[in-house]
């Protein structure tokens, strides 16, 4: 057993933390922002930031505004689309069949 004096804890040089070694904190402001689920996210900006138009919901992620009545619409979000689907968006089946025939063509003339 470790006898004495010693605080359990604490090492050479540790102090208080206070305003006295970390300077004064910015003077700041909380602003509300709400979200299409109605979630309020109150972050604190300094007084003489620019305040941004929209903030991520921590709750939902959805963007949340400042007016509480008309908060920004949810981001639309698109389905997994897979590298034929993007094709086929281009081109048509006319086209599809002329490459093809034409890529037939060139294997077969080998």
């Amino acid at each position: 057993m470790a006898g004495g004096n010693a605080i359990r804890g604490s090492r050479v040089g540790a102090g208080p933390m206070g305003e006295a070694e970390r300077g004064e904190a910015a003077p700041r402001r909380r602003i509300s922002f709400w979200c299409a689920n109605q979630h309020e996210t109150r972050p604190s900006f300094a007084e003489e930031a620019a305040l941004p138009d929209t903030w991520d919901c921590p709750r939902c992620g959805y963007p949340a505004g400042r007016d509480k009545d008309a908060p920004p619409a949810p981001h639309k979000t698109e389905p997994y689309k897979t590298h034929l689907a993007y094709v086929r968006e281009r081109r048509n089946q006319e086209d599809g069949e002329a490459i093809l025939a034409e890529a037939l063509a060139k294997l077969r003339g080998k």
